[in-house]
């Protein structure tokens, strides 16, 4: 059996909703597939965490996602944090930690790399 870890931090905006239909998607791969299994762990760091605790994530928050296979990440941003709390406070950790793990998966990137192509021209 394959199971994997995944760490989801939805964090803010339009986030939580991202990962639960994300999740939602994991779960239907393991009902058509019985030797895949994802155990998810969220967690509620964000803007929300920064206003009660003065911090985007625990002390120990990039040691705890080390045990983790995946990180799965919402989005992060508030009107009322500012966006060098925000960006940098979680976003910039994250980051951190794809060096310390040395892979990372990034939907910008991919979405970017479809936006460059080119409609054929002319009929064929």
């Amino acid at each position: 059996m394959r199971n994997y870890k995944i760490a989801a931090i939805p964090a803010d905006g339009i986030g939580p909703e991202v990962i639960s239909a994300g999740v939602e998607v994991l779960q239907a791969l393991t009902r058509h597939d019985e030797q895949l299994k994802f155990d998810v762990q969220t967690f509620d760091w964000g803007s929300d965490y920064y206003k009660q605790h003065g911090v985007m994530m625990p002390e120990d928050g990039l040691q705890t996602l080390k045990q983790f296979d995946a990180i799965y990440f919402g989005a992060v941003g508030a009107p009322d944090v500012p966006d060098h709390i925000t960006l940098w406070g979680c976003a910039a950790d994250l980051s951190g930690l794809r060096s310390v793990r040395q892979r990372a998966a990034n939907q910008n990137s991919a979405m970017r790399d479809l936006a460059a192509a080119q409609p054929r021209t002319g009929r064929s």
